[in-house]
């Protein structure tokens, strides 16, 4: 594995230089720490012990975690199709454990992250698969600090496998991007959201963000243009970028949600924050 590159300790993204700060940290909807930028690396992280925890989550969808975690700490998602593999939110770290896994269940077709706070190693994890494309958000594209011949950019809807398909909703990032996979959830339809909407701790309502760290709400217009977005699609269960799950109903969660942000955003229910 390439060792000529820096990985934000903040965020867990790949650089290829080592800057005096990281653009996505320091950028409104992250953060970065008090005490300076910092930066690691794929030796330094293995060092320390890092390792791979690979879970599966349902019959031909896995979740790739470190341990302990790095950066924001999502949890890569496997999609296993006849036709090949998607690997999407590549965490920022990558082992040969994590390697084999995914090599034993075919070919790696891509690497997608939804957003940049999820870019992770997503050129390492492509060069360690076999090159598999990495597929940028055009409108995303400038946020990338480790180029590569693998990366692509895509906007618009995107069916990556068959049953497989990409779309930005937009939001979060301009780009942000969601995958519908039509056999999850025993033919019912799943939803990978990442943070383009955000599967809640109540496991039964989402949340429309611009910053989550930073606690920066979208818009109502923004968040009904992203619901009905998702309204195309069929699906039950929804996942986010850690281990959260709307586990049934999730289209319905979806409209619910939107509804009722819409309406707090709106001052719909203003009444409800004064005494007096």
């Amino acid at each position: 594995m390439d060792a000529t590159f820096w990985i934000c300790e903040t965020c867990a993204v790949e650089h290829a230089d080592r800057l005096d700060a990281c653009s996505i940290c320091a950028d409104e909807r992250q953060w970065s720490p008090a005490g300076g930028q910092r930066w690691t690396t794929l030796a330094e992280l293995s060092g320390r012990g890092q390792r791979t925890v690979v879970t599966e989550l349902e019959p031909n969808l896995l979740g790739i975690e470190a341990d302990p975690k790095v950066g924001i700490g999502q949890q890569t998602k496997v999609i296993v199709t006849p036709d090949g593999l998607l690997v999407w939110d590549p965490i920022g770290f990558v082992d040969d454990a994590a390697v084999e896994r995914i090599r034993a269940l075919g070919l790696t077709r891509a690497v997608v992250a939804s957003h940049p706070h999820m870019y992770g190693v997503q050129v390492e994890w492509s060069r360690a698969l076999g090159g598999a494309e990495v597929l940028v958000a055009a409108a995303d594209r400038d946020w990338v600090a480790r180029d590569d011949r693998a990366v692509r950019a895509w906007s618009g809807e995107l069916e990556i496998l068959p049953g497989v398909t990409l779309s930005q909703p937009g939001g979060h990032f301009p780009g942000s991007a969601v995958v519908h996979w039509a056999a999850g959830a025993e033919g019912r339809g799943v939803l990978l959201s990442s943070d383009t909407v955000f599967a809640n701790p109540d496991r039964g309502t989402v949340a429309f963000m611009r910053s989550y760290p930073n606690h920066f709400p979208l818009s109502a217009a923004v968040t009904e243009r992203v619901a009905r977005h998702l309204e195309r699609y069929a699906f039950d269960r929804l996942y986010g970028n850690f281990t959260n799950v709307i586990d049934a109903d999730a289209r319905a969660v979806v409209r619910r949600s939107a509804d009722r942000h819409i309406a707090w955003v709106s001052g719909d229910h203003d009444d409800r924050t004064c005494a007096g």
